[in-house]
């Protein structure tokens, strides 16, 4: 009874123990709450008159309170909005743990849905003018979670709309602080998919145009997909540190096993480490994926590119920031083909070999091209890159680069290329350089597709099958066709064809012909006729017989295929249209067509009669369209050289170990027969200590000069002895 009188007596003073019994039984604490909110009302007048000093008591009431507002919300229902007005009111001067406690409390306050989140985060923006990183910080990162947490299960979308028009005005608000961190918000909720809208993309294009450059590059970032790139100096600094100390570690223990006793639990540590090192260099060299979705929300693109470049052109900031404006612009007009035709003098300008980052410059240029685009403005970027990088007097590196802009661009729009310039950059085809002969080979290959006739004719290749089928378009023309190329191999039946769609002629069958009984008459008086009439039916019948055992016919994938190699262009696309037009497509028809096309694409093409011969194969050609498939034009597609460099003792290393997989080592099989026979004497000295084989090692001593002398004396007499 006396212990727990003097629990009782201690329990005012004892927060955390008074927290934890209101919790359990609210109603049989009220009396103990109510004298701690007096003294936490009295505490506030007192703070009212300093705030500036740090008050240990007012912070731990506060906490108090913040616990247990749930459990008496009648007494403290102005709780919130009076640790609001005392941030609001001494935000600025008051104490930095003290301001932090107040957030805090607040932030609990809202995790058990007291508090509105639209009113927190107002406050909170209000805070971010406080000369604190460590507040400031702290705000973001809740504010992110609170977003995320409010949309975890279902997607708020009133709550949502008044956050985002709350995010769009701080956006656009005077103070710099408050406007980065409402678009990192932003930005960060948008990776994590919780504001993945148009809405809050377009709200993001806003910043492009801010005045403060900081924001203005977050926002670039953002869109070109390279948001990594703010802490790569620390990523990288950290991941050198790391490497040294996981080196350290290796040796270290590489050193301990070959001096000391070796056991297996030391060669086990070995291992471990060996694998903790692997396992690291395998992560750092994953690739990174972009999500470029946000370009494709952006509602009106072209108006934005125009601004874009109005403020490029009378931009002063550094090369680096002009150099995302660019690539910013050249990626809207390529993504949504857009005209805008001042943007490509001013790439032009760039490309010389001296130029910093002019790789660069050639992808945007490349990025900016799309079939839409005139000719006669990207042909003198495309003559620009031939004087200026295709010629002797630059190094192969040099010019092998060149090759690989110019294909890149006429990857995206082959009519900007005259049949002059094509023939003159081919004729590289031989240069002594590796680099260069496989850049001029790629750009030959890649006309061999869009437009053979500007090529040499000894260039051309052999014509195939799908080339003949496709028609060259010229600039602006669209050739729409009513059927899906490669599906006349439909039309053969092979062996796991069995219920699929049926044709127009099998369903022919259903149909039932009837004749008109109320024209006796003209039946009786013309005979003759009638039965001119059942002469053709049955000449029809005999026809349509011929017709139902080919189709019924069942082929092989390699006889259905040799089938539609005989077949001319006008009937592959009208047994093409028949197909499209009477069933339904399934996966396995669509790895059928695929299957088709890839053969057309290697099947030499033969003039002949009706029946044709299948042609001979020729090489499949590498996939020249490849390069400009994407809609992003990748930085290796420019420097692509051909070429063997030098390689250091690690890259040597590493590819020696990787000829050595799946081999049998050389040497003598370690491993015994049998594992339970008892060891050798020279596995048994290895176990020892060196004190118990000292005296054998000083036997085996070296032998003198005088020694040796003798022997050979010796040796040779007995030869000759013998002789």
């Amino acid at each position: 009874m006396e212990s727990a009188k003097s629990n009782n007596n201690k329990l005012p003073s004892n927060l955390p123990q008074l927290q934890n019994l209101i919790k359990r039984d609210p109603a049989s604490y009220r009396e103990e709450f109510e004298r701690q909110h007096s003294v936490y009302q009295a505490l506030c007048v007192i703070f009212e008159q300093n705030p500036t000093v740090y008050n240990n008591d007012l912070h731990q009431v506060v906490t108090f309170l913040s616990q247990v507002a749930q459990c008496y919300q009648d007494k403290l229902s102005g709780f919130p909005q009076e640790l609001s007005v005392l941030l609001k009111r001494h935000s600025t001067v008051l104490h930095p743990e003290m301001r932090m406690s107040f957030v805090k409390a607040l932030m609990l306050l809202r995790n058990k849905n007291l508090l509105s989140p639209t009113d927190l985060h107002i406050l909170f923006f209000q805070l971010l003018q406080c000369q604190d990183k460590n507040l400031r910080k702290f705000l973001k990162q809740h504010i992110v979670t609170d977003i995320k947490n409010i949309n975890a299960r279902s997607k708020n979308a009133k709550l949502n709309k008044e956050l985002q028009n709350f995010m769009h005005e701080m956006l656009s608000s005077r103070h710099a602080v408050a406007a980065k961190t409402s678009l990192d918000v932003m930005i960060e909720l948008y990776h994590k998919k919780v504001w993945n809208d148009a809405k809050t993309v377009n709200t993001i294009v806003t910043a492009c145009f801010s005045k403060v450059t900081k924001i203005m590059v977050t926002t670039l970032k953002f869109f070109i997909g390279r948001d990594e790139e703010e802490g790569g100096e620390e990523s990288d600094s950290n991941s050198d540190s790391d490497d040294e100390e996981e080196k350290k570690s290796v040796k270290a223990t590489m050193m301990a096993m070959r001096v000391n006793k070796k056991t297996k639990k030391k060669q086990k540590k070995i291992d471990k480490a060996k694998a903790a090192v692997k396992k690291s260099q395998k992560d750092k060299k994953t690739k990174e994926n972009f999500d470029f979705s946000a370009l494709h929300l952006i509602h009106d693109p072209q108006s934005l590119a125009e601004r874009l470049y109005r403020r490029l052109e009378k931009m002063n900031e550094r090369f680096e920031v002009k150099l995302m404006t660019m690539n910013f612009i050249s990626r809207l007009i390529g993504i949504h083909q857009l005209y805008l035709p001042n943007f490509y003098p001013l790439v032009n300008r760039f490309l010389f070999p001296h130029q910093r980052e002019v790789t660069k410059v050639m992808v945007f240029a490349a990025q900016a091209a799309h079939p839409l685009v005139p000719p006669d403005d990207l042909s003198p970027v495309l003559r620009t890159l031939a004087d200026n990088f295709v010629t002797e007097r630059y190094s192969s590196e040099v010019m092998a680069m060149g090759l690989n802009a110019i294909r890149e661009l006429c990857a995206r729009n082959p009519y900007c290329m005259s049949g002059d310039l094509l023939q003159d950059l081919t004729q590289y085809k031989t240069h002594k350089d590796k680099g260069v002969m496989m850049a001029a080979r790629s750009l030959i290959a890649l006309f061999r597709d869009k437009n053979p006739e500007l090529l040499f004719k000894k260039d051309r290749g052999a014509p195939t099958e799908l080339g003949v089928e496709k028609r060259q378009e010229n600039f602006g023309e669209n050739r729409a066709i009513d059927y899906i190329p490669g599906a006349e191999i439909l039309a053969f039946k092979t062996d796991g064809d069995e219920g699929l769609g049926t044709s127009d002629d099998e369903s022919d069958d259903n149909w039932v012909d009837m004749d008109d009984d109320d024209s006796d008459d003209d039946d009786e008086s013309k005979p003759d006729a009638k039965k001119e009439k059942q002469d053709k039916d049955e000449d029809g019948e005999d026809d349509n017989k011929g017709d139902e055992e080919e189709k019924e016919k069942v082929f092989s994938a390699k006889e259905a295929l040799k089938e539609v190699m005989k077949l001319t262009a006008e009937e592959r696309a009208q047994k093409a249209a028949d197909i499209a037009c009477s069933r339904f497509l399934t996966d396995e028809d669509f790895a059928r067509i695929a299957a088709t096309q890839a053969a057309k694409r290697v099947e030499k093409f033969t003039k002949s009669s009706k029946k044709k011969k299948r042609g001979r194969k020729r090489k499949a050609p590498d996939d020249a369209e490849g390069s400009g498939s994407g809609e992003l034009v990748s930085l290796k597609n420019i420097e692509m050289i051909y070429k063997k460099r030098k390689h250091d003792k690690d890259a040597r290393m590493e590819s020696v170990a990787m000829g050595r997989e799946g081999r049998e080592k050389y040497g003598m099989k370690k491993g015994r027969m049998n594992p339970n026979a008892s060891t050798t004497n020279r596995e048994k000295i290895k176990g020892k200590s060196f004190m118990m084989l000292k005296h054998k090692v000083a036997g085996k001593q070296k032998q003198s000069f005088r020694t040796k002398q003798m022997k050979l004396r010796n040796s040779l007499l007995k030869q000759k002895k013998f002789r």
